[in-house]
C-alpha cells in the first residue's frame, strides 16, 4: 500500500512545500528574465520590450514605437538609453528595436508549440510605468485569433489570465523556466483574466523578416471583398462543399486580379486548391510564399465554377 502512495510524491508535499516550489520557480524565472526586459518610451506612449538578442535587438508591439521619431529605452539598471527602430509589422503588432549600445543581456525565445494549457505563465513589463512589475497566472487557452489594429487577423495567440494592464504591451510573458513564450499584446476592457500575447513562434519568424529586411513581405491580389453565403443550390450544382465565400465588390484597375480576369461579383471559394471561406482565409494565402508565382483561383460567376490563374504581387502597405 504504501508503495502506491509512493508513486504519486505530490500528494505526499505539503500545501507550505508546493507553494514554496512555485515562489521558488516563479523567481528564478523572473530573475532570468528581467534583466532583459526594458521599458519603452515612444511617441505614441510607453511601453515594454525585451532584448533576445546579444547585440541589442529588442522585441516589442508595433502599437507601442509605430511612426515615432524618437524611441528611448529605459534598462533594469536605472540607465536611459536611445534605440532604433529596425522594422514594424502592424498585422501582428510586432516590432524590433535595436538599442545603443546592445548588452550582453538577453532573453532566450521558447517554443511555443510545447506550451500546454494550464501551465503557469509569468509577465514582466512596466505597466502604468511602473517598472518591472511582475504578475503570474496561467495559459489559458491556445491557438486564438484575434484582430490587429491593421484589421488583419492574427493567428495562434496564447490566452493568460497573467494580468496585463497598459504598459505591458511588448512585454514577454515566459515559463518557469525562463523561457519567452509570447510577447504581451492586449487585454480585453472591462474583462478580468482575458490576456492575450504573441506566440514567440510568430514573434520568431516575424522579427527574422524585420531584421533582414525592415518588413514582413506579403501577397497582394487587388480586390476588396465581403464574406457571403453560398445559396445551397449553388454549391450543391458545382458539387461543393462550401457554406460561404468571398465577394468581390470592387478589382483595382492594373491589380493581378484585373489581369486575372477576376470581376465584381465573382465569389472567391478556392485558391491554390484550399477552400477560401472568408477574407481572412484569403488574407493568410496571401503570405511571401504566394509573391509573384502563378496560383488558381477558384470563383463562382453567374452561378458557375470557374479557375483563373493569377499572379499576386509583393505589397506595398
Amino acid at each position: 500500500m504504501s508503495l502506491a502512495r509512493d508513486e504519486n510524491p505530490a500528494e505526499n508535499l505539503s500545501d507550505d512545500s508546493l507553494l514554496d516550489a512555485y515562489s521558488r520557480a516563479v523567481v528564478h524565472a523572473v530573475e532570468k528574465v528581467s534583466p532583459a526586459v526594458v521599458k519603452i518610451d515612444a511617441g505614441q506612449g510607453s511601453g515594454s520590450g525585451f532584448v533576445f538578442t546579444p547585440d541589442g535587438f529588442a522585441l516589442t508591439n508595433s502599437h507601442v514605437v509605430s511612426n515615432s521619431r524618437r524611441i528611448a529605452v529605459t534598462v533594469p539598471d536605472g540607465r536611459s538609453m536611445r534605440a532604433d527602430l529596425v522594422g514594424e509589422d502592424a498585422d501582428t503588432d510586432l516590432a524590433v528595436i535595436r538599442i545603443d549600445g546592445g548588452g550582453s543581456d538577453y532573453a532566450t525565445l521558447g517554443d511555443s508549440r510545447a506550451v500546454r494549457v494550464g501551465q503557469v505563465a509569468i509577465a514582466l513589463g512596466s505597466p502604468l510605468a511602473f517598472q518591472h512589475s511582475v504578475t503570474t497566472g496561467v495559459v489559458s487557452a491556445l491557438g486564438r485569433s484575434l484582430r490587429s489594429r491593421s484589421g488583419r487577423l492574427m493567428d495562434d495567440i496564447i490566452q493568460t489570465d497573467a494580468a496585463l494592464n497598459p504598459g505591458n504591451s511588448g512585454g514577454p510573458l515566459v515559463t518557469t523556466r525562463g523561457e519567452v513564450i509570447g510577447v504581451n499584446t492586449a487585454v480585453i476592457l472591462h474583462a478580468q483574466g482575458l490576456c492575450f500575447a504573441i506566440a514567440s513562434n510568430t514573434a520568431r519568424f516575424v522579427a527574422s523578416r524585420l531584421i533582414r529586411d525592415g518588413r514582413v513581405r506579403r501577397g497582394y491580389i487587388g480586390v476588396a471583398g465581403q464574406n457571403v453565403p453560398v445559396p445551397r443550390a449553388i454549391a450543391r450544382f458545382n458539387r461543393l462543399a462550401i457554406a460561404t465565400g468571398v465577394l468581390i465588390t470592387s478589382v483595382e484597375r492594373g491589380s493581378p486580379a484585373a489581369a486575372a480576369g477576376l470581376l465584381a461579383d465573382d465569389i472567391i471559394i478556392a485558391m491554390s486548391g484550399e477552400a477560401v471561406s472568408a477574407i481572412d482565409d484569403l488574407q493568410r494565402h496571401l503570405n511571401e510564399d504566394c509573391i509573384d508565382r502563378s496560383a488558381v483561383v477558384t470563383v463562382l460567376r453567374r452561378g458557375l465554377r470557374e479557375e483563373l490563374t493569377i499572379v499576386p504581387r509583393e505589397s506595398s502597405h
